[in-house]
């Protein structure tokens, strides 16, 4: 198995399903920081977010048959929308099982993309088996939001178009949820800039990466109270162990630092971020004597804010 020939392969059959998105940089920022950022823009990717990719890259290796019966997956947001999106540009059916609180304005998107929702009580167990009796009664096949290769080596593409255009990287800092934008960018950086070290930054609040790097199991967390609603969700056997062997560290952050950091990229870069997207620019924030005069990759994983419940 050749992960770097994976990863291109992918990044090539995707490419004329997603945006290769820019790479901003802010004189003002860099000053603050003491630092030299380079922000790749997910937040500009088709449908908001990068799970564009992955969710792309999932459904294009089915085969034939598997496409005429369609896709499931359950999702509360961003995943939901890359899905049917992604099912709706190849023409195929996509079944999406969304919590019953999931944000109405998610819910709106997932419909304009195509996708034909089903409510289900709000928790893990009734989500999977919701999904698991669509796939039984329509054929569909199962794509995970993050915990499959296939979700992962189409996300990795990120990471791959930023060491593209900044070949020299020190560090990329990525936001961590279920690990699949982190685990393709660590996958990336080991295949085209092995130099560069992938930092996770995750909140306090659900900081179940971090504990579970340091129990070397997955852990979950009891509670999911945080402004980044992207990153509630827990690692994968298969994101959590790319984590394990090839993430260096993970920095958590506050509520305040994730706040703060939005503000700020609202103000000095003029674009709109999620909260998940902040908590990279928080981290190097956070440990800004680490990052002197370093040249630092940030993911800015999506930009689909509801602007009616903005943290500051």
């Amino acid at each position: 198995m050749n992960i770097k020939e994976d990863i291109i392969e992918s990044a090539h059959r995707i490419g004329s399903y997603t945006h290769n998105t820019p790479v901003l940089t802010s004189s003002a920022l860099n000053h603050i920081t003491g630092a030299e950022l380079f922000f790749k823009c997910e937040n500009f990717q088709k449908m908001g977010a990068f799970k564009m990719r992955g969710a792309t890259n999932a459904i294009l290796q089915l085969s034939d048959a598997q496409k005429r019966k369609g896709v499931v997956t359950h999702s509360s947001g961003n995943f939901a929308q890359a899905l049917a999106l992604a099912a709706k540009s190849l023409g195929i059916k996509a079944y999406i099982v969304m919590p019953s609180n999931a944000p109405e304005v998610k819910k709106r998107a997932v419909k304009g993309y195509g996708g034909e929702i089903t409510e289900c009580a709000p928790t893990l167990e009734a989500r999977e088996l919701t999904a698991k009796k669509i796939q039984e009664e329509k054929g569909a096949s199962f794509v995970h939001p993050f915990n499959d290769f296939n979700v992962v080596l189409g996300n990795a593409s990120a990471g791959k178009e930023l060491l593209e255009v900044y070949p020299d990287l020190d560090y990329i800092i990525v936001p961590v949820g279920g690990g699949g934008l982190i685990s393709g960018t660590a996958l990336s950086a080991l295949s085209f800039a092995p130099n560069c070290k992938i930092i996770g930054a995750e909140p306090f609040e659900v900081d179940d990466a971090y504990r579970s790097l340091k129990a070397g199991e997955i852990v979950h967390n009891s509670t999911t109270n945080t402004i980044a609603d992207g990153l509630k969700t827990s690692l994968g056997d298969i994101t959590f162990n790319i984590i394990k062997h090839h993430v260096s560290e993970i920095i958590r952050v506050t509520e305040e630092e994730i706040s703060e950091a939005m503000l700020l990229i609202f103000e000095r870069m003029k674009i709109i971020v999620e909260p998940s997207s902040a908590t990279a620019l928080a981290a190097v924030l956070k440990s800004k004597s680490q990052f002197t005069n370093k040249k630092i990759g940030l993911m800015l994983s999506g930009g689909n804010v509801d602007v009616q419940k903005l943290p500051f």
